[in-house]
């Protein structure tokens, strides 16, 4: 994979492939919804359903916002394959669309697609940056939406 050898044999076999590995957050009044939608635009299975919500009463972690409530947790992972060309990222995206609509979150320990403006909104970006100033002044470490987005 590291060299691109299993791409060059897929492309061989008339295949394109995007690995989707997500942990998403669904509020559980729509977590139906989720995996109808789940079941057929991803298809991958097994999939991880676990839920998930704060203690009555927490304080709510601004970087990674979840509301008062139960939440299911869906992970997947794997790699989707398909006869036709999709852009780069184009299942990845899908997903990450699906769970705003919902009013969801995803993790962010795989790989993302937002733009920027809709990466902050999402992950407290007034505050992470607040953040980013009072530790990193010197801005050394990269910034989250870099790393988390672009790769860096």
């Amino acid at each position: 994979s590291r060299v691109g050898l299993t791409r060059r044999i897929e492309r061989m076999r008339g295949l394109h492939s995007e690995s989707v590995i997500q942990d998403i957050d669904i509020p559980v009044a729509r977590a139906a919804e989720y995996l109808e939608f789940h079941a057929r635009e991803i298809g991958i299975w097994p999939t991880w359903i676990c839920p998930i919500g704060a203690r009555p009463g927490a304080e709510r972690f601004v970087l990674y916002p979840l509301n008062p409530g139960t939440y299911v947790n869906f992970g997947f992972w794997d790699v989707i394959r398909t006869r036709g060309t999709h852009p780069a990222g184009h299942f990845n995206r899908v997903v990450e669309e699906k769970v705003s609509e919902l009013g969801g979150i995803k993790s962010l320990y795989s790989q993302s697609f937002y733009e920027r403006s809709e990466f902050d909104r999402i992950y407290g970006g007034d505050a992470y940056y607040r953040l980013k100033e009072k530790y990193d002044p010197g801005r050394v470490f990269p910034e989250l939406y870099e790393k988390c987005v672009l790769g860096h």
